[in-house]
């Protein structure tokens, strides 16, 4: 029971959803803005999502000025943008020097370049530059990840000097985990957890706390987002510096940051496999048919080519029915079978499990296990259709075809997503189109060319 109680707490409870609607419906701003106000920042950003834009368009100018700026962090791009627009450039700008860096930055990148500009034409000059340069760092990277307030101290500091630097000084981070230690150039040598801190004596030189054994990792201010993560998940780190190219610390990455990376990433490979963009929920009707037109309109041409291949074997389908009848068993057993084999050779792509150093020792598994799953089927898809239709042939023909393509499937599924990711394209982004298009060709071509062979 207390799982379950548990459980219900998860989340945005949608009574709250629905009496701030209510609230609004009844013009009563003032107790809509309230409930939103109650709530934690992430459910806040949840519940003006679930709005409709003229909900939305009531709702905040009764938040202005209240609202937590991290929900701005936190919503969807789309709905961002809205907020954005309903708060107008100085009520973004108050919003933005709440922010840490990172999270700023977040904020501003996803605005149209011309609101972008106001916005930031609005924010204090000391913030506007750490912000502009968050942005100058390239798109996805630890620069545009990482924060820029953290603690640094040289070895040669006591504990107690560093503890009376942490109560006195104005300009540390809200929150922070390490306290790195920097050579005269400023390039980080250590970290050190803050509980070790703590625990020290205030004589003790903070260079000699640090731990000897383990590896040091830093960051440097290029890595893509998903390298970083890959890092934290390799190395357990809580927060690591972030260096340029001098090896001088400019930054932190901390998990909070990192979570929300894997995060998006998932999000983003999900909606990619099925050839969709990540503001697909929120997006106008109008706006979402034109995001999937491309990849429908790719997969008509690839179904056309199956069906050009149906077409060769148009005489032999009028003759037996059968084969029209049997013939989508044999393309979708492939596709099942490739879809599986694909998905776990995207998320090993994702997650670095698989490489160059044993990529072909994955492929030669799938191609195995399609293979032996194809013959498991054969036995009893082929002793279902020679049942089926009185004749040990055809069972005999759809058995054959199903350990073709099955085996081409495996094969397929494991080299198109390889093949894609070693030329820096995204293995997420259009893999089932073309896996679908091998299936079906080869499993059409298999099923009715033995038949032609075999049964006419």
């Amino acid at each position: 029971m207390a799982e379950s109680h548990n459980k219900a707490e998860i989340g945005l409870d949608p009574e709250i959803v629905h009496g701030v609607q209510d609230a609004l419906a009844e013009g009563g701003l003032a107790q809509a803005a309230d409930r939103v106000l109650a709530l934690p920042y992430a459910d806040a950003a949840d519940l003006i999502e679930s709005l409709t834009p003229e909900e939305r368009a009531a709702l905040v100018p009764a938040l202005k000025g209240r609202l937590d700026p991290l929900v701005l962090s936190d919503l969807a791009y789309s709905v961002r943008e809205e907020l954005v627009d309903l708060l107008g450039p100085r009520g973004t700008a108050q919003a933005l020097t709440e922010l840490d860096t990172d999270d700023a930055v977040e904020v501003v990148r996803t605005l149209d370049k011309a609101v972008q500009f106001q916005v930031l034409e609005a924010v204090p000059a000391l913030e506007r530059g750490e912000i502009e340069r968050g942005l100058a760092f390239p798109e996805n990277s630890a620069g545009r990840l990482m924060q820029r307030a953290f603690v640094a101290a040289p070895a040669s500091w006591s504990v107690g000097q560093l503890i009376d630097h942490l109560r006195e000084a104005e300009d540390l981070p809200d929150d922070f985990y390490d306290l790195f230690i920097v050579d005269a150039e400023f390039r980080p040598i250590a970290a050190v957890p803050l509980s070790r801190i703590l625990r020290s004596k205030r004589p003790v030189l903070v260079g000699a706390i640090v731990e000897p054994e383990g590896e040091f990792s830093t960051v440097p201010v290029t890595m893509d987002q998903e390298d970083v993560a890959y890092l934290f998940l390799q190395r357990d780190l809580v927060s690591a510096p972030v260096v340029d190219e001098h090896g001088r610390m400019v930054g932190v990455v901390t998990v909070d940051d990192v979570v929300e990376v894997i995060e998006e990433e998932r999000e983003e490979d999900l909606m990619r496999l099925g050839g969709m963009a990540q503001t697909d929920i929120r997006r106008g009707v109008l706006g979402t048919t034109r995001g999937r037109f491309a990849w429908l309109f790719v997969n008509l041409l690839t179904a056309i080519l199956a069906s050009l291949v149906i077409g060769l074997f148009e005489a032999q389908i009028e003759h037996l029915v059968a084969l029209a009848v049997l013939m989508p068993i044999a393309a979708s057993m492939g596709g099942n079978a490739g879809s599986q084999t694909l998905t776990v050779v995207v998320r090993g792509l994702a997650t670095h499990e698989i490489s160059v150093v044993n990529a072909t020792r994955v492929v030669t598994k799938e191609v195995l296990v399609g293979s032996l799953n194809g013959v498991l089927f054969a036995a009893l898809g082929g002793l279902v259709a020679g049942l089926w239709f009185g004749t040990w042939q055809i069972g005999l023909v759809l058995g054959a075809a199903l350990v073709v393509n099955m085996m081409a499937a495996g094969l397929a599924g494991s080299l198109i997503p390889l093949a894609m990711h070693f030329r820096k394209i995204d293995p997420a982004i259009s893999s089932v189109v073309f896996l679908t298009t091998v299936t079906d060709v080869v499993g059409f071509l298999a099923f009715l060319g033995l038949a032609s062979w075999v049964l006419l």
